[in-house]
């Protein structure tokens, strides 16, 4: 074949070896580069997983370590508290009353007052909390303003949690012990605002031993003066004057006034109730237990309410969560059956919610039995005989008895200290083993 029988060939047209090599050394090059950025990935990854498990390995040494701080912290507190005050769990710790002589003192005043105080607050509060949490959660506003309103109940509830108990004593001090000062107590010494269930006596010492009770109509009233044939009521007296009077032993009377000149009664029933007429008089009260006052007082009500509101806000929230933990589908299946929004919150939702609010209830009710600042703030640290008879009594509580005995120099308070503690501890896990007994049983299976 001639040259001019060959077909001409496009200048532009690259030869085919060429072509053929360049396509060859192009898929090289990428393959080479895809395997190094895979080398270099890979590497990353390694590198990367290396660091997130030495981190979940320090995390969890880390908790393991505090735990096991926190623990043997515990331990050590329980270990010293239990060496110290077993010893000290006599009878007479929980019969007696606070004596100087620590071999006779005792808690009962301290126990029998942390018994009222925290039952009367369990009583008020649970109902009030438990109550606003189902208000705020299932009857939800609609309209702005009373959303508005709602969210700023919410927020401050939210903010009421964190406040300081010491604070909420202050409150009470202001707001139940002296009622803003509406109650006029300036015009006797002994004059409490308004009162009922109580009657009031002037209490002589007849020279019988014995001891005469004249009625008086009020506290404000003045000292009686006694005159021969008054009515009155005779109690037996120790001739120290130091027995407290037991008025359903009151026995009546009529009394006998002399002189220091008149002659000394030989017949023991008329000495018996004799007064000579310049005797002087104290004013005592029989105080029935339904005995109420405004205001309140350092009593054993005006303590309980003080305690109410520094729990309410944690009894609000923990509801609240409890309520909303509740699945939707719950509600909506009840509203599909034609259920109403309160037959919805008493058969489906509350009982759903009930082991959350129950135990966000122990756990403020927890809090309650601890307390301190707030109970020194309404009742202080006074010296108290006898039990609670009524809501106005004074009172005490355990944890400022405990604290009262630690203050002491003398090492034989401490270890009475340690078996208070121990008491106390033993008061919380009861109310503890109460709530769980009552949650067990009211709440039911979701079905």
């Amino acid at each position: 074949m001639s040259h001019s029988d060959q077909p001409e060939r496009d200048p532009n047209e690259m030869p085919s070896h060429r072509i053929e090599g360049a396509a060859d050394d192009s898929g090289t090059s990428t393959a080479s580069s895809s395997s190094s950025s895979s080398g270099s990935g890979n590497q990353y990854t390694l590198r990367d997983s290396r660091g997130r498990q030495f981190k979940e390995k320090a995390f969890r040494w880390i908790c393991v370590a505090t735990a096991t701080v926190s623990v043997a912290v515990l331990g050590w507190l329980l270990t010293s508290i239990l060496t110290q005050g077993i010893p000290a769990l006599t009878p007479e710790l929980l019969t007696n009353a606070p004596e100087p002589d620590p071999s006779q003192a005792g808690i009962r005043p301290a126990l029998f007052g942390t018994i009222w105080v925290c039952a009367l607050c369990g009583l008020m509060t649970l109902p009030i909390g438990i109550a606003t949490a189902i208000l705020l959660e299932e009857f939800k506003p609609k309209s702005k303003f009373a959303a508005w309103i709602y969210d700023v109940i919410q927020l401050n509830i939210s903010n009421l949690a964190g406040v300081p108990s010491v604070v909420y004593g202050i409150l009470g001090l202001t707001a139940f012990v002296s009622m803003f000062g509406l109650f006029d107590t300036s015009a006797t010494e002994n004059y409490q605002g308004l009162e009922m269930g109580v009657k009031y006596y002037d209490q002589f010492f007849s020279e019988g031993d014995r001891s005469i009770l004249l009625p008086v109509p009020d506290v404000s009233a003045e000292i009686t003066q006694p005159s021969s044939g008054m009515n009155a009521y005779m109690f037996a007296q120790d001739a120290d004057g130091n027995s407290l009077i037991d008025y359903s032993k009151l026995v009546p009377t009529k009394i006998n006034v002399i002189s220091y000149d008149d002659e000394y009664p030989e017949d023991e029933s008329v000495l018996e109730s004799t007064i000579f007429e310049d005797a002087q008089a104290g004013r005592v009260s029989q105080k029935r237990w339904y005995y109420f006052r405004l205001p309140f007082g350092r009593g054993v009500l005006a303590g309980a309410m003080t305690l109410m509101l520094v729990i309410l806000p944690v009894i609000i929230i923990s509801s609240q969560e409890s309520l909303r933990a509740v699945p939707s589908s719950l509600r909506d299946g009840a509203r599909g059956m034609g259920a109403t929004p309160w037959q919805v919150v008493r058969t489906v939702t509350l009982p759903a919610a009930i082991p959350g609010i129950m135990t966000g209830s122990i756990l403020a009710m927890s809090r309650a039995i601890g307390e301190t600042a707030p109970i020194l703030i309404i009742a202080g640290i006074v010296y108290i005989r006898n039990a609670p008879q009524h809501l106005m009594d004074d009172f005490t509580v355990m944890p400022l008895q405990i604290y009262n005995w630690t203050s002491r120099p003398q090492e034989e308070f401490h270890h009475i200290a340690a078996g208070g503690i121990i008491v106390l501890l033993a008061i919380l896990l009861s109310f503890n083993g109460i709530a769980v007994f009552i949650r067990q049983r009211v709440q039911k299976p979701l079905s």
